[in-house]
C-alpha cells in the first residue's frame, strides 16, 4: 500500500511506474482494480473530479464522492479511514493538508492526495506526463511565474525526484523556498522551454508586473510551451492573447490527467 501525499515522498522509480501505467491506461489496457473509491471533493472541483471519478469507473472502481465538510465533524479521523476500509479500497481527498496527513497516518487503505493549499501533486505528474508524451522532460528548462502555493510546492517536489531544470519568477519576497529564482521574468523566458503560471490569490498586486503576454511568448525559444495551471483567468496571470498564441498548450494538453489519476491509483492499490 502507498499513499501519495507529497511528490516528494516517491522516488524516480514510482513516478516511471505511474507514467508507465498510465501508457498502458491510456491504450485502454490498464489493470483492472475493482472495489470501491471514495472520493472527498468540493463542489468547485472540476478536472480533478472529473478525471479521478471517470477513471476509477473505467478501471472498475465504484466511486463515491463526499463534499469535504463530511470530514469536519468531532469524529476522529482515524475512526472515519478504520470505517470506511470496511468498504472502500483507496480513498481520493481535496482538503487542508492536515486533514490528508492525519487520514493517512491511521489509515488501513491507501489515501491519495487530490488538492491541498500546500501540495497538488497529481495536477503535476498529469503535465510532466503529458510533455513526455512528445519531449524528454529532463531536458526542458521550466519556469514557473507565480508565488509560492501549491502549484509551485508541487513542482519543486517533482523537480527534485526527477532532477529537472526549474526556475521560479516572482518577487523575492513570495517566491517558494528552495526553488532556483529570479526577477527577470523576459530574461526567464527568453530560456524557457516550458512556461507554467498559477493564479496569483492574494499576491495579485504583487505579480501585475509578471503576467505573461503574447510578446513575452514570442521570444521564448522555438517549440516552447505555455501551459497556464487551470483555473486561469485571461488578463490575471497571463493577458487575453496569450491564450490564442501558437505556445499556449490548449485544452486537450489536459486529458491526460485520466491515465494518470487511474495509474496512480493503482500504483498506490499495488
Amino acid at each position: 500500500m502507498r499513499h501519495l501525499i507529497r511528490l516528494s515522498d516517491w522516488d524516480r522509480a514510482d513516478v516511471e511506474r505511474v507514467f508507465a501505467l498510465a501508457d498502458e491506461y491510456e491504450r485502454g489496457a490498464g489493470p483492472r482494480r475493482e472495489g470501491c473509491a471514495v472520493m472527498f471533493f468540493p463542489s468547485s472541483s472540476l478536472r480533478t473530479r472529473a478525471s479521478f471519478e471517470r477513471g476509477a469507473q473505467l478501471m472498475g472502481l465504484q466511486p463515491i464522492v463526499f463534499p469535504p465538510d463530511s470530514l469536519e465533524k468531532p469524529e476522529a479521523l482515524a475512526d472515519v479511514a478504520g470505517y470506511l476500509a470496511s468498504w472502500a479500497d483507496v480513498l481520493v481527498v481535496r482538503h487542508r493538508m492536515q486533514i490528508i496527513e492525519e487520514l493517512a497516518a491511521s489509515s488501513p487503505i491507501p489515501v491519495v492526495n487530490a488538492m491541498t493549499e500546500l501540495s497538488h501533486p497529481c495536477e503535476v505528474l498529469g503535465d510532466v506526463y503529458a510533455l513526455g508524451r512528445t519531449r524528454d522532460p529532463q531536458s526542458l528548462r521550466f519556469l514557473f511565474v507565480g508565488a509560492d502555493g501549491n502549484i509551485a510546492r508541487a513542482w519543486r517536489e517533482i523537480a527534485g525526484v526527477l532532477d529537472l531544470d526549474l526556475v521560479q519568477c516572482c518577487p523575492t519576497a513570495i517566491a517558494t523556498p528552495g526553488t532556483a529564482h529570479t526577477e527577470d521574468l523576459a530574461g526567464a523566458i527568453a530560456r524557457a522551454d516550458v512556461i507554467i503560471t498559477d493564479g496569483p490569490g492574494q499576491h495579485a498586486e504583487a505579480l501585475a508586473p509578471f503576467r505573461i503576454t503574447a510578446d513575452l511568448l514570442d521570444s521564448a525559444p522555438a517549440g516552447a510551451q505555455f501551459i497556464p495551471c487551470p483555473p486561469h483567468v485571461a488578463g490575471r496571470e497571463a493577458t487575453k492573447a496569450t491564450f490564442l498564441h501558437s505556445a499556449f498548450a490548449g485544452h486537450s494538453f489536459k486529458r491526460t490527467l485520466l491515465p494518470v489519476q487511474q495509474a496512480v491509483i493503482s500504483t498506490c492499490l499495488a
